[in-house]
């Protein structure tokens, strides 16, 4: 499991087995536990680091961002490597997150990250203003756990849980989706913002 020191240990791991197999830079954009752990907003493990996005650095000094699945082959073989060097679950750099990039994250998003930098390897992990809209997407989409628990840990406002619950039904548009997205927002008391979506 992973904690705040063993995520960034493992992240710098991955930095330096990255720059041993001589590896171009690259940055990922993390969500997720990982991200609300390295934030400071829950203070629980978690499995993984979910990587949302890659980053691949342009002559202009901007990144190109693509969906993180499929990993590169380079950054799945470092992975394995950071794994078995410090007990982790084969799987810790989890893509699993990267459909979201189909429709795109929220406005801005990258510019509200918190950056952290492991040599080659840069990783932005996602704001809390950013959580909260792909918290509200994950609770509704697998129901009450550990994604309603890291949203209420959030505190998020009336205003901020409206926008989110926007932005969650451009990811899944579906009258179930969003007939479960009105029911919990019902029962974390945001009666009002069920009204307006």
């Amino acid at each position: 499991m992973l904690d705040a020191d063993t995520i960034h240990r493992a992240l710098g791991l991955l930095g330096g087995r990255l720059q041993l197999q001589m590896s171009s830079p690259i940055a990922l954009v993390v969500c997720g536990g990982s991200s609300l752990i390295v934030w400071g907003v829950v203070s629980r493990v978690t499995r993984d680091v979910d990587v949302v996005a890659i980053g691949q650095p342009r002559k202009d000094g901007k990144l190109d961002i693509i969906p993180a699945s499929p990993l590169p082959d380079g950054v799945i073989a470092a992975a394995s490597q950071v794994a078995r060097d410090l007990g982790l679950d084969e799987h810790w750099l989890n893509p699993g997150p990267s459909d979201l990039m189909k429709v795109g994250l929220p406005t801005g998003y990258f510019d509200r990250a918190k950056k952290c930098e492991y040599g080659i390897l840069t990783v932005y992990f996602l704001g809390r203003y950013d959580q909260i809209h792909l918290k509200v997407y994950a609770a509704v989409d697998s129901g009450p756990g550990r994604h309603v628990e890291d949203l209420l840990a959030l505190k998020p406002t009336e205003q901020e849980m409206e926008l989110a619950a926007r932005w969650a039904i451009t990811q899944d548009p579906s009258e179930d989706f969003c007939n479960i997205l009105k029911d919990m927002l019902r029962k974390l008391k945001y009666e009002s913002v069920a009204e307006k979506v």
